[in-house]
């Protein structure tokens, strides 16, 4: 296997690792307005994800410093022609960490629901506009030798936005079942049927985003190349299904980690249809990015390959130590200062 290939793959893996998890923390950041019906509720659900939320941001930096670092002529351009969606999901991941961490520091009135509306918008927003700006790849972005010929209007297309929406309805049914997993009482049965009943939601903008896909992008090329790779968007309806039985049974661990394996074959999905390209051009395919002519030289590869295997470990290792230190359920008690 060639280093570009090798770091398109690994890009593939770090974008669909950072999705399942802060995929958690952006549903429940959501659901803080929906589930919580009073203060201590509220307090909970933020307590869930209010260790770890940082934590699994550490993958968002990795996905973007290789996107940087391996293949910047792609970096350069996505960061260019998806700058106003990219800037708006940077200001609401700032408001995100500032509600999370200082939504216990003041007792003043009003403070908390302020928190909570800006946690729930630091967490709709990036949902979805990663949505949009990930649709808008799949399906190619307007440019060729003279640059860009598009605008934000260009950006929120049918496609893309029929993207985003199943992002959003994605984090939201992740979010639903993680906090299932760790409460108890009425929060639990109140967040385990409110998946429940945004299940159908989520198969329904699937069951349209499938078809779309094959009309309005060129992802199912590989797939018709390759049928052993039709595994991939079987394995997302699959563990999809699987996780909708697993509610059925009060198997909330279940759910959560088929909801795991359903973000990652999503993901899996639309980065194995794009592959060799990064940032396809809707208007003539020559001048698509590909691992060919974005990649960084084969020194820098190397380097960053030899990099990537001493690190990617640690930070694994340390995630697995989180989640570990942290596991069970958050009661009451465990609330703490937020």
């Amino acid at each position: 296997m060639d280093l570009p290939t090798l770091w398109f793959m690994l890009w593939g893996i770090l974008w669909a690792v950072y999705f399942m998890l802060d995929g958690y923390d952006f549903g429940a950041g959501m659901l803080v307005l929906f589930l919580g019906r009073n203060e201590p509720e509220k307090r909970l659900i933020v307590r869930t994800i209010g260790p770890v939320w940082s934590g699994n941001e550490v993958w968002l930096i990795a996905a973007g410093g290789v996107t940087f670092a391996a293949f910047p002529a792609a970096y350069a351009l996505m960061f260019s022609y998806l700058y106003l969606p990219l800037l708006f999901i940077l200001f609401a991941l700032i408001f995100r960490g500032v509600a999370l961490e200082f939504r216990g520091k003041t007792e003043l009135p009003g403070w908390q629901q302020a928190c909570d509306t800006a946690l729930f918008l630091g967490s709709a927003l990036p949902s979805l506009l990663f949505g949009v700006a990930f649709g808008n790849i799949f399906q190619g972005l307007p440019f060729d030798a003279t640059g860009y010929h598009g605008n934000l209007l260009t950006l929120l297309n049918p496609y893309s936005m029929l993207t985003g929406i199943l992002f959003l309805l994605l984090f939201l049914m992740h979010g639903s079942v993680y906090l299932a997993m760790k409460t108890e009482g009425t929060l639990q049965l109140r967040a385990a049927g409110f998946g429940s009943k945004l299940w159908a939601g989520l198969l329904f903008a699937a069951a349209i985003f499938l078809p779309a896909t094959h009309f309005r992008t060129d992802l199912y090329l590989n797939y018709m190349h390759s049928p052993l790779l039709s595994i991939l968007p079987a394995a997302a309806v699959a563990s999809l299904i699987t996780g909708r039985l697993y509610l059925a049974k009060a198997g909330y661990t279940g759910a959560f980690f088929a909801s795991c394996l359903t973000v990652l074959f999503f993901i899996f999905f639309g980065v194995v249809g794009l592959y060799p390209r990064l940032l396809p051009s809707s208007l003539d395919p020559n001048y698509s990015l590909n691992i060919a002519n974005a990649a960084s030289g084969s020194y820098t590869l190397m380097v960053m390959t030899i990099v990537a295997l001493i690190f990617i470990p640690v930070v694994v290792a340390y995630q697995i130590w989180v989640q570990r230190i942290f596991r069970g359920v958050v009661e009451a008690k465990d609330t703490g200062e937020y």
